[in-house]
């Protein structure tokens, strides 16, 4: 199983429009963030995790010659603005493109996509199947086992997703004790880290550590970074021996699931 980061910026990305902060200013290719987005390449099948404003730049960028599924963490605009951009994937493959969502998501994704569920058919529109899924219901997505589970983003319920060795959390900022089970001997854990000072509806860094220092996996990956955390290389020499920063274009290699 491979996991590709396609962004990892928090939902002004990195650099932040008229911001000239030494982060926004740096040459480091690894400080430039697109807004959050990964694919999971598992048994020659690729999952996208969310469809951000940036997602066809980081379509072309990362290359994915195919795409089997979209699962969304929550209908926020800069997890869900891309998804007309899947278009191209209903053409080369014939197919409509599943979604996962829970249904208040969904609910929202048939709102601001309207175009695509009213009305007589169009040719181009986006074609999409919809599945709504639940915490801690576990579903087969073409034969693997996903677990979504519960996080809060303040008051907003969000899902995390358990695929094998990998768990995938962002935009969280409190784990609530039935979702802990979850994260526990992951080879790979995925995690937001907005910024330095604490935040009311995301994981700052300490509190990312902490979560980290808990939960013990193998390793760990923070994402939904904000230019406010800092340059990329500073921060990465701050952090445990098990958490780097991710970055765009980052692929990470895992065990196929089981």
């Amino acid at each position: 199983m491979k996991l590709v980061f396609l962004g990892t910026g928090t939902s002004q990305g990195v650099p932040v429009v008229g911001c000239a902060c030494p982060v926004c200013r740096s040459p480091d290719p690894r400080d430039k963030r697109l807004r959050t987005s990964a694919a999971i390449v598992v048994q020659g099948r690729v999952w996208v995790l969310d469809t951000g404003p940036d997602f066809r730049t980081q379509l072309i960028a990362a290359r994915l010659p195919t795409l089997d599924a979209v699962l969304f963490t929550h209908a926020h605009k800069d997890h869900t603005a891309g998804l007309d951009d899947v278009r191209p994937f209903n053409y080369l493959q014939g197919k409509r493109i599943s979604l996962y969502a829970e249904g208040q998501a969904l609910a929202q994704i048939r709102r601001e996509y309207a175009y695509a569920f009213e009305g007589p058919p169009y040719p181009g529109l986006p074609q999409f199947s919809l599945w709504e899924i639940e915490p801690y219901a576990p579903f087969s997505l073409q034969g693997v086992e996903v677990k979504p589970f519960l996080v809060w983003h303040y008051k907003l319920p969000v899902l995390g997703f358990r695929i094998g060795g990998l768990v995938y959390i962002t935009d969280a900022s409190a784990i609530p004790e039935e979702s802990w089970p979850y994260l526990y001997d992951a080879e790979v854990l995925v995690l937001n880290a907005l910024r330095k000072e604490p935040h009311i509806s995301h994981f700052h860094l300490e509190a990312a550590v902490e979560v980290v220092k808990k939960a013990r996996p193998r390793q760990a990956y923070f994402t939904h970074i904000s230019h406010l955390l800092g340059l990329h290389a500073e921060v990465e020499k701050e952090l445990p021996a098990s958490v780097r920063l991710a970055y765009d274009g980052l692929v990470v290699r895992l065990s196929d699931p089981s």
